[in-house]
């Protein structure tokens, strides 16, 4: 895998994840000395000029810094449980169902660390994985997030409240989200860009929850709306 972006490559160096090789712009400003924790961690790095860090880099955005790295490693839910057990907390997990833009899927594990999620729960077909551009636009935030692929959402969401979890949907049409409880342990799940989440997946859920929207626009993009839902379930939790 590759990262690109000063933000990315020193989060990646920061986290402990295995970097090959870490290539850097000659004469680049280095004011967050990534070069100096690519010492201290070890890591082989060579310097190139501008026009070979260009054509190496697939975002067109690389700042300086392209790392060569072990690809992503994926977690399980027994993972996100082992988290959330070990700060104290009751469980939260988002669960993306056919997110495809992986600018979108990025956002979201950004949304997911900020605001204290204990995992990301991805399926393994049409949808976006952890890829490169993910990496990027997480600006750091994929490495420290859990996140699990399973093979079928419905089968996942099943399990999860055999276990007592809560499950919610994000729609148009539910209950507002400031009156659901969101206190215990709890799935969010959030649809894909155009068709929102599946009708069998709904069917699923315990609950509907909305944004509550007072503009002439009655959609938000995915990684928007899991924002606002993860924010209000940290405003339940802790300032009630």
């Amino acid at each position: 895998m590759i990262i690109e972006g000063k933000n990315a490559v020193k989060e990646a160096i920061k986290s402990g994840v295995t970097i090959s090789e870490l290539k850097v712009q000659k004469g680049i400003h280095d004011n967050d000395n990534v070069i100096g924790l690519a010492k201290d961690k070890g890591i082989r790095f060579v310097f190139c000029d501008k026009i070979k860090m260009d054509k190496l880099s697939e975002s067109k955005k690389h700042q300086g810094f392209i790392a060569t790295c072990e690809d992503f490693k994926y977690s399980t839910i027994a993972d996100m449980r082992e988290l959330a057990a070990k700060k104290g907390e009751k469980l939260f997990i988002i669960i993306l169902d056919g997110v495809e833009d992986p600018h979108n899927v990025g956002s979201i594990l950004r949304v997911a660390d900020c605001s204290g999620a204990h995992g990301v729960i991805l399926p393994k077909h049409r949808a976006c994985s952890v890829n490169d551009t993910v990496v990027k636009v997480s600006s750091g935030a994929s490495n420290y997030v859990k996140v699990a692929m399973v093979t079928n959402i419905n089968d996942t969401i099943r399990e999860l409240k055999e276990d007592f979890v809560k499950i919610v949907c994000a729609e148009a049409d539910g209950s507002p989200m400031y009156k659901v409880d969101m206190t215990d342990d709890i799935a969010v799940v959030i649809g894909s860009e155009g068709n929102g989440v599946k009708a069998l997946t709904r069917k699923l859920c315990d609950q509907v929850i909305s944004i509550p929207m007072k503009g002439n626009v009655n959609s938000l993009n995915a990684s928007v709306a899991s924002g606002i839902i993860s924010f209000e379930v940290i405003r339940q939790r802790n300032f009630k």
